[in-house]
């Protein structure tokens, strides 16, 4: 690597974190062809020209439990970067989301004079709300995607910019509604319901059969129902093969076309995260489940201070979709609630209505530029911007 490449470190990790970040990657290198990146990340970020160290699939777990039984895999991710930044320190460390992680990162780059830049806010607002002391000794500057994030970082005279949500640039199907029911071989006069069994290989082993009995469920009382499942990028066919193939239903799997995918379905059943925003902004009927270990739950609802669980819902301020959490989420509720969205077209109708206030609660698109000419002004390469409001 000669003088005039600036590197830069990404890190991001899980599925959600390499989308923005290999935008992110993308619209650095529109405005500067001098850096190189590496760190931790997915498909999307080597893609985008990050030398991924670490490989973010091995990353994605919730969950106390979950965090335990994969701490050695953890333990070394973080062993590997930290030794990168001490040895060879990068200009700029971008941290995206997985804040456990990342704010200990955060830490080693502080100590050894990289400059830090926090994209997407760990949920400070939703609990330990305490974490912005120590972001503001280890943290340069904070790149918010909400702009009620703001204030939790002003009251603590951390530098902040709300630069919208990367969302309202990427959620764009591909073709038409009834194209993309053509090339996907759905029958048109039939109903489709979509299953969204998340992009971390736990929330397969917890949450898909479970979701795949209440389509079996669904299928009882609408024997014509079709159903269609997007395949995340951080999973292969194999992790969801075994249980598809138990349950006996007929379910068709595509890749790499989530929002085409989105915008057949007539319902989804879907688990908790970012996947919930992305088909609130499509603007489909929809309900949430999310299930961990116990001891997670336990702990987390004495530490939790929002009164949802779908980000959808908390950007809302109020429950558009239902949510069926810890011992709610079984077939019976979630098949109810998809029966009831299939059964009256006027609930459904109020549904998709309210989804579609949450798109001007997020700003504008642009996100992932604004965030790239931060990070070049950090770095001295640019003249400060004015903030996006």
């Amino acid at each position: 690597m000669t003088d005039s490449v600036t590197k830069i470190m990404i890190v991001a990790g899980e599925a959600s974190g390499d989308m923005y970040g290999a935008m992110l990657a993308t619209e650095l290198r529109k405005l500067d062809q001098d850096v190189a990146f590496i760190g931790m990340g997915g498909a999307g970020m080597r893609a985008a020209g990050v030398e991924t160290v670490i490989d973010a699939n091995d990353m994605a777990v919730v969950g106390l439990v979950e965090v335990i039984s994969h701490f050695r895999v953890i333990a070394n991710a973080f062993n590997t970067l930290k030794r990168i930044i001490r040895t060879e320190p990068p200009r700029l460390l971008i941290l995206i989301d997985y804040p456990d992680f990342n704010l200990r990162l955060a830490a080693v780059a502080k100590a050894c004079g990289v400059k830090v830049l926090y994209y997407i806010s760990p949920q400070v607002w939703a609990w330990r709300a305490g974490r912005v002391k120590k972001i503001a000794r280890i943290v340069d500057h904070m790149a918010v995607l909400f702009p009620f994030e703001v204030p939790y970082y002003e009251m603590e005279r951390v530098p902040v910019t709300f630069v919208g949500h990367p969302l309202l640039d990427m959620v764009r199907p591909s073709m038409g509604r009834e194209a993309a029911v053509s090339s996907f071989g759905l029958d048109p006069g039939k109903r489709t319901v979509g299953l969204f069994p998340g992009s971390r290989r736990s929330e397969i082993k917890g949450l898909f059969p479970v979701i795949l009995e209440s389509a079996k469920l669904l299928r009882k009382s609408f024997p014509d129902l079709q159903f269609i499942l997007p395949l995340a990028s951080s999973l292969k066919h194999a992790d969801i093969a075994p249980e598809l193939e138990k349950s006996g239903l007929q379910v068709l799997v595509v890749q790499d076309r989530n929002y085409d995918v989105m915008q057949v379905c007539d319902a989804i059943i879907t688990v908790s995260g970012t996947v919930t925003m992305e088909i609130a902004l499509i603007g489909v009927p929809m309900v949430i489940i999310y299930r961990v270990s116990p001891l997670t739950y336990a702990v987390g609802k004495r530490l939790i201070k929002v009164d949802h669980i779908g980000i959808c819902n908390i950007v809302a301020g109020e429950r558009m979709v239902k949510e069926l959490i810890q011992h709610d989420a079984e077939p019976e509720k979630i098949a109810a609630e998809i029966s009831a969205i299939l059964s009256n077209s006027d609930y459904a109708a109020a549904i998709t209505a309210k989804l579609g206030t949450i798109e001007h609660k997020l700003g504008s698109g642009g996100c992932s530029r604004r965030v790239a000419e931060l990070a070049l002004t950090m770095m001295g390469q640019r003249k400060p911007q004015r903030e996006f409001v």
